[in-house]
């Protein structure tokens, strides 16, 4: 029998079809289709097979079955330059496949409208994956297309007399590329069904946002990708209005601003970054006033940083900003005066991001590519063990114990640990400094007062490092400030550091078997300090 030239047609996004199936028409291949696609290719006049004309036998169970049958794999499958392949294609009067033309049932689309389980399981397209994956693995013979953006090359090719070994190859690549990610959608969807939040195998589907420049240096090649459903609040879910493309750095600093603003909730606050940590932490009655306070905190270490702001940004704050040079603005919404001040900037990137404030999503999980593997946990979500806030005025539960040394082991509960409790105005700026400290990369020391931060010790190796840090970044500001430290403190050299500069509390996690001397140095000094239970380290 005469091979005829054939291209199975069935896609979902109908988007650009028609015109493609005309081109094919024109060079000389028959068109094979089956459901909605059929219809629409006959009323824009296309001649169309009809599958069950193929197939010898009608679509049926709603459509769950049309392709899959041997005459149309077999029509995919069988390499042209088997003589055996070829005969009994003969013998069982089954025409090739030359192009395949699928795109999925839109999985994702019934996701993303909120779609109960029993329709999203009946978007599970069954046919479609398997006819691109076995015209994929026959990529030799086949052209398989699943994104329309692929339409117009594969014509091109045609007009040239066919389409090349090479441009097969790249679209069987996009095949399983394609499925991979589809079908990852798929099992992290019933994961969650379920409940497993860690399973024995994973995946993970991201589109590309953008190519960049380059990475964390000009040597390094990179990407940013997204997930396939946007977090609200997060940097995926941004619509810039003003400078160029972020660059990797932008992203991954922009990114530790906007998870410490979320800690203040719809408190005005304004959080300055560099380098992925805290320089500047401001609230206040106005964002203008957080701004001022956030600024106020390093105006050396400001400069060049990211801004996060939980507001609207207006004209007086606008001129404030404009005042030094700012790589990134984020905010809720500008008003139209504070973005004409701000446009005025070449290199300042502006980015409005929609629930700015919004708290994870519990389906988030924190990632941490390594060579050769990847660390997953879930957000660190909590500020005080059990949210129990009245801890700042509830005396902790001691224990003392005698070891078979004969030396007193003496272990604290959460609460105050010293004969002074904190002040009203204490508490209130232990707690800011400690969602501060939260987000800052360990070692971390955070000293603050009156809704801002005075000074902020990082990424040390030793504790009393990130204090001294933090104490000469305040200098002055550090009398009368309070002190955060994201874990314990294993010597007392901390509160003797805080005891010269003026430091008038401490709120630490607790649980070193040091912590007596610790409390016995506040004592003596007449700080207050309270033990919360809960660690930060962020690495």
């Amino acid at each position: 029998m005469e091979m005829k030239k054939r291209a199975l047609v069935s896609v979902s996004d109908k988007a650009g079809i028609v015109d493609f199936c005309k081109g094919l028409v024109k060079y000389g291949f028959e068109i094979i289709s089956t459901g909605g696609t059929a219809k629409a290719l006959k009323d824009a006049g296309l001649k169309v097979i009809g599958i069950s004309e193929i197939t010898g036998f009608p679509e049926c169970l709603d459509g769950r079955v049309k392709t899959l049958h041997p005459n149309v794999h077999a029509g995919l499958l069988a390499m042209r330059s088997n003589p055996e392949h070829m005969a009994q294609l003969e013998k069982l009067n089954i025409n090739t496949i030359d192009i395949v033309c699928v795109n999925l049932y839109p999985f994702k689309a019934t996701l993303q409208k909120g779609a109960d389980f029993a329709e999203c399981v009946e978007n599970i397209d069954i046919g479609g994956p398997t006819m691109i994956r076995a015209a994929a693995k026959n990529y030799q013979d086949v052209a398989v297309i699943v994104d329309p953006k692929d339409y117009d090359k594969v014509l091109n090719e045609l007009a040239n007399g066919g389409v090349s070994l090479e441009l097969k190859k790249y679209l069987q690549y996009k095949v399983f590329a394609h499925t991979a990610v589809y079908d990852s959608l798929i099992s992290n969807y019933l994961a969650a069904q379920l409940g497993i939040s860690f399973p024995d195998e994973v995946t993970f589907a991201y589109e590309k946002a953008q190519d960049m420049r380059y990475g964390e240096n000009p040597q390094q090649q990179a990407v940013f990708y997204k997930e396939q459903f946007p977090r609200k609040g997060s940097l995926s879910s941004a619509k810039q209005l003003w400078g160029k493309e972020l660059s990797y750095n932008n992203i991954n600093d922009a990114n530790g601003a906007l998870e410490l603003l979320k800690e203040f909730g719809t408190t005005p606050a304004v959080v300055a970054c560099k380098h992925a940590n805290p320089c500047g932490v401001g609230t206040g009655t106005t964002i203008h006033e957080a701004y001022l306070r956030a600024y106020e905190s390093d105006p050396v270490s400001v400069f060049g940083g990211i801004l996060a702001i939980n507001g609207t940004v207006d004209e007086d704050t606008a001129t404030e900003i404009n005042k030094i040079f700012i790589e990134i603005v984020m905010a809720p919404s500008f008003t139209k005066g504070a973005l004409e001040i701000l446009k005025q900037k070449k290199n300042i990137r502006l980015l409005q991001i929609d629930n700015i404030s919004a708290k994870r999503e519990s389906t988030a999980f924190d990632m941490k590519k390594v060579y050769g593997g990847l660390l997953v946990q879930q957000y660190d979500e909590s500020l005080i063990k059990g949210e129990n806030m009245s801890l700042f005025n509830t005396k902790a539960d001691v224990e003392v114990s005698v070891l078979p040394s004969g030396k007193q082991k003496t272990v604290y509960g959460v609460g105050v640990v010293t004969e002074r409790a904190p002040t009203k105005e204490e508490t209130e700026a232990l707690l800011f400094n400690w969602k501060v400290v939260k987000h800052t990369k360990s070692n971390a020391i955070v000293i603050g007062k009156q809704g801002k931060t005075t000074g902020i010790g990082m990424g040390q190796t030793n504790r009393i490092w990130a204090a001294q840090q933090a104490i000469a970044h305040a200098g002055d500001e550090a009398k009368g400030s309070v002190m955060a430290s994201d874990a314990f403190f294993p010597f007392p050299d901390c509160v003797e550091e805080c005891v010269k500069a003026g430091i008038t509390a401490i709120i630490q996690p607790g649980g070193s078997i040091q912590d007596k001397a610790s409390v016995d140095a506040c004592n003596a000094a007449g700080i207050a300090m309270v033990f919360v239970g809960d660690r930060h380290f962020k690495h």
